[in-house]
């Protein structure tokens, strides 16, 4: 009943977003470049999934560990963070998740 996340930052970006960003990208001169996007709000890991599971109902805790591997490999505070500039989307994750979950189903 117990997850282990770490606390790295990440920007978690909606799916909508993601498409118009996309649509933008395809849509516009090529820049030469990478072009990187991400989510409105910076929050750790451990309080994106805590959200998650709340949204969701899941009674899991997060518990914090900074030696908790991200897909088998440990992240520090900023290894999931754009480098600047980034497009960022519209869409705070808590308007997302309560969208999804009025749609019926939450989805990450």
């Amino acid at each position: 009943q117990v997850v282990r996340l770490p606390s790295a930052l990440m920007q978690p970006m909606a799916a909508d977003d993601v498409a118009a960003a996309l649509a933008d990208c395809t849509l516009e001169s090529p820049l030469n470049r990478i072009v990187e996007i991400a989510g409105p709000e910076v929050l750790g890991i451990d309080e994106a999934v805590r959200r998650y599971l709340t949204a969701t109902g899941d009674a899991r805790r997060v518990i914090t560990d900074a030696n908790a591997p991200y897909y088998g490999v440990k992240v520090n505070e900023r290894s999931l963070l754009p480098d600047s500039p980034a497009r960022l989307g519209a869409t705070p994750l808590d308007d997302w998740l309560t969208h999804l979950a009025h749609a019926g189903s939450v989805t990450v």
